[in-house]
């Protein structure tokens, strides 16, 4: 099974069926922060619904489309991060995240959100990822301005939430400026 180690106490792995337990309480205990910016919080009432789900990550994963991966903070399951697909024609990607409450704070979703840029440039040889964030999701919004992406946008109306619209930000970075940055490993 696909694991990418980031740093000491910090991994990606794929998430299996035995996982949705894990998957469904870390979810629960953060319902209130998550659903504020995830629209499929409220639509997961329970471990099973989890299973599918992760079947399909999978196979997401199988098809070499990117992949969802498990985050794992000495060795406990912390949140999600993956790739939403891979547009191979245009050699391009977009990340998307999420961390329970009790692990924000601590560096861990940008030293993952590098990791993937990394691994998008490096193992894919894609040209360009994008990451899409709410305009008003500050944490978030601070992922991408850290590793040097660019704003490239706002995108009105971008994404609903349960009973509303919210504008989202888009951010990109090509693989020669993350290359020039220095970000690589």
């Amino acid at each position: 099974m696909f694991t990418l180690n980031v740093d000491t106490d910090l991994s990606l792995k794929l998430l299996e069926k035995e996982d949705a337990k894990e998957l469904f309480a870390l979810v629960d205990g953060s319902r209130d922060s998550l659903r504020r910016w995830l629209p499929w919080v409220d639509s997961m009432k329970q471990e099973k619904d989890y299973e599918p789900v992760i079947e399909m990550w999978l196979k997401q994963s199988a098809s070499h489309d990117g992949f969802q991966a498990g985050i794992l903070y000495k060795n406990k399951l912390a949140g999600m991060a993956g790739f939403h697909g891979i547009d191979w024609s245009n050699q391009k990607t977009s990340i998307g995240y999420w961390l329970s409450e009790k692990y924000q704070g601590y560096g861990v979703m940008t030293k993952v959100v590098k990791a993937l840029v990394n691994y998008a440039f490096e193992n894919y040889k894609l040209n360009r990822v994008e990451i899409q964030c709410g305009v008003d999701n500050q944490k978030s919004n601070g992922i991408p301005k850290r590793l040097g992406f660019k704003q490239e946008g706002m995108i009105r109306d971008g994404e609903f939430l349960y009973d509303h619209y919210h504008d989202c930000v888009l951010y990109g970075i090509l693989s020669r400026e993350w290359e020039a940055k220095g970000q690589t490993k």
